[in-house]
């Protein structure tokens, strides 16, 4: 993800966030870290042509990574760009040789969850009131990366997705 992608971040982020969207200055913080030798961060933005049709990022400490978020324009869905973002964000906390990765996602939001699964996340917990103003609680998840690899334990293998659909960081 680059500067320029932050107008057409911020449309889908409303768009699919619409109660608890992240804010431009969220956006530029998070990028302010993700260059560098001392990134700490990766994000990344799938294209469809001209048009951002994805995007997705990790913040990484020590050795444990945090998904931040995974977000797919609707059109999109089904395609497999969801398990692209998040093989993405997976090569990267290996990168960052993070033995395990964390998330929370919407109690509600039962499409993410199933993909984290098939990623090999499990639910480990609950934080009450999590996604505010809403006050929708999230599902924590944990996923244990394999030592010996550096690859994602249980990593589902991919799954087609529409032609031309780039994703890049």
């Amino acid at each position: 993800m680059r500067w320029w992608d932050i107008d057409p971040v911020l449309e889908l982020e409303k768009d699919l966030f619409p109660e608890d969207a992240w804010s431009r200055g969220m956006f530029w913080s998070e990028l302010a870290h993700a260059r560098g030798p001392e990134a700490t961060r990766r994000y990344v933005v799938a294209v469809d042509g001209d048009r951002l049709v994805g995007y997705a990022g990790l913040a990484a400490s020590g050795d444990i990574a945090d998904i931040q978020t995974v977000a797919v324009a609707r059109g999109q869905w089904g395609t497999g760009l969801g398990g692209r973002l998040l093989t993405e964000l997976l090569r990267a906390a290996t990168a960052f040789e993070c033995g395990e990765v964390m998330l929370e996602c919407r109690i509600d939001n039962v499409r993410a969850q199933k993909l984290y699964e098939r990623y090999g996340f499990e639910a480990i917990g609950f934080r009450r009131g999590y996604y505010q103003p809403g006050n929708v609680d999230a599902l924590v998840m944990r996923l244990t990366m394999e030592s010996d690899s550096g690859s994602a334990a249980g990593s589902a293998p991919e799954q087609g997705t529409e032609q031309g659909t780039e994703i890049n960081g």
